[in-house]
């Protein structure tokens, strides 16, 4: 199983997690759901860049130009540098973090991560 087969159902939950939280005016909530898919789905061009480009609109909808600006930018590195592998782990991948560092992945991330990997190692 590759990693985009063994990632999607835990990142489209977040997308939908993050549409109702959106729809429910509960914006704050709906961005942190983006931050989690990003984390979960950063290793992957296809899911990097998908997030990003949710995380633009939802900047479009909020009218925060800064993250908008700061998205744009975001997508074009998913689109280039995911594949060679230049990801900061861990980071959540909003227009207030540096786009290069680090970041400590919560304990639920980890554990979708890891059930990510034992899917893909399975024959």
């Amino acid at each position: 199983m590759t990693f985009n087969q063994a990632a999607k159902p835990y990142i489209e939950d977040k997308f939908k997690q993050a549409s109702k939280a959106q729809a429910c005016r509960k914006y704050d909530k709906s961005f942190a759901l983006l931050e989690d898919a990003h984390v979960i789905g950063q290793q992957s061009t296809y899911f990097h860049s998908l997030v990003h480009l949710k995380m633009l609109r939802h900047g479009l909808a909020m009218r925060n130009y800064k993250e908008v600006t700061g998205q744009l930018c975001r997508l074009i590195g998913a689109f280039t540098k995911t594949a060679i592998g230049l990801i900061p782990t861990g980071n959540t991948g909003g227009a207030n973090v540096n786009p290069f560092r680090p970041m400590p992945i919560s304990a639920q991330n980890k554990e979708t991560i890891a059930r990510i990997k034992h899917a893909q190692s399975r024959p």
